[in-house]
This record gives structure tokens, sequence and C-alpha cells, in this order.
């Protein structure tokens, strides 16, 4: 396949992927509201991008979930939406330069570390599914601890004053987030990502686009 075939065709699929995570953030698909937070579904097409076409494009992908979520975040505030922009005033409260750390760096790792650790268990196991069932549900964690761990380290004051609640009232509310909304988002990155791969791949490869080594085969 030549070198401009080859970059046509990952122009087109990551415009592809924008589309997907486009339409998702700004439609109720995205983001469910669920309390103070939301269960969300934009880490799956960021998962699936790393896997598929590799770390950069995975973190490519990622940044784009950053960016919906700042606008998002910003054109449809919620009491807590400072965490994810410095542009808004709620109650008093604004956002800062951590809002921004907390909104884009999470979302780029995630997809870079999706492929990073499917590209290393795919040298280790045949499975290809089963590779990326571990790569979703462990990058889905690491997301989530990384968001909240964000918005505990940086905001906790703040986050407890917007909701009416102490400090180590934030740190029971953040854990209830990991016990109940990271447990649904993992299990469903666990059975969506492993079947979206089992669909894409072969068309991946006919593109010349798939980067998973040799070795991860069914």
């Amino acid at each position: 396949m030549s070198n401009n075939k080859q970059k046509i065709q990952r122009l087109t699929l990551a415009a592809f992927f924008v589309a997907i995570e486009i339409a998702m953030g700004f439609t109720p698909i995205g983001y469910i509201p669920l309390g103070p937070l939301s269960i969300t579904t934009m880490h799956l097409p960021v998962i699936l991008a790393g896997i598929l076409a590799g770390p950069a494009f995975g973190a490519g992908m990622g940044l784009v979930f950053g960016i919906t979520s700042f606008l998002h975040a910003t054109f449809y505030p919620t009491v807590t939406s400072f965490v994810f922009t410095p542009f808004i005033t709620i109650g008093g409260i604004q956002g800062n330069f951590f809002s921004l750390i907390i909104c884009f760096v999470p979302r780029i790792f995630l997809g870079w570390f999706s492929g990073v650790m499917y590209n290393a268990l795919a040298k280790k196991m045949k499975n290809h599914i089963l590779t990326a069932m571990i790569a979703a549900v462990v990058n889905t964690l690491i997301h989530t601890a990384l968001v909240l761990g964000g918005i505990y380290v940086f905001f906790a004051p703040a986050y407890g004053q917007a909701l009416g609640t102490s400090t180590a009232g934030v740190a029971a509310l953040l854990l209830g987030v990991v016990v109940n909304n990271t447990i649904l988002e993992a299990v469903l990155a666990g059975v969506a990502v492993p079947a979206l791969v089992k669909a894409l791949q072969p068309s991946a490869e006919r593109m010349g686009i798939h980067h998973v080594t040799a070795g991860a085969s069914e």
C-alpha cells in the first residue's frame, strides 16, 4: 500500500473517531448525569483508538475527549463543573489552571496508555480479545483514579463547599463514585471494546494501520 493511500486512510479513520467523540460529547449518549458527576461512555472510542491504531492516535483521541469535556463543562455547567474549566464561576467558586490539568491530562493518558498496554500485553498473550478486555478495564480504572484524584487533591475544599459537605464528605462521595459509576464504566469498557476490536480489526489490517504485534492473534 502506498504511503499516500495509507495517510488518507489514517486521516479518514481519525475523522471518523473524532466525529463519534463529538457526537457523543454533545448528546446524552456521552454523559449520563448521576448526581454531581456523570457516567460517561466517552472513554470507549479513546481506548479503542489506542488499541487499533497505537498510542499516538489514542492520545489524539484523548485530547478530543478533553476538549469536549471542557466545552461541556463551560457551556452546560453544573455546580461542580469548575473542576473541568477555569472559565465559569458558580456560587463564588471558580476553576483555575488545575481544572485544565484534570480535564485534559487523564484523557490524553487514557488513549496513550491504552495503546501502550495493549501492545505490551499482545507480545505475551495470543488472545487479542482478552488482551483488549484487560486493557480496556484497567485503563478505565486508571482514568477514573486520575480524574477523581485530581479533584480531591486540587479542589477538595471548593468541591465540598459547592456540594455543602466537608472535605471528609468529598472523600466519601468520590469513593462512592468509584464503587458505583466506575464499576459500571469498567464493565461497559470490558464488554464493548473487545467486541469493537473484533469487528474492526480486519478493516484496520486491510487499511495497513493495525499496529498490533504479530504475536497477538486469536
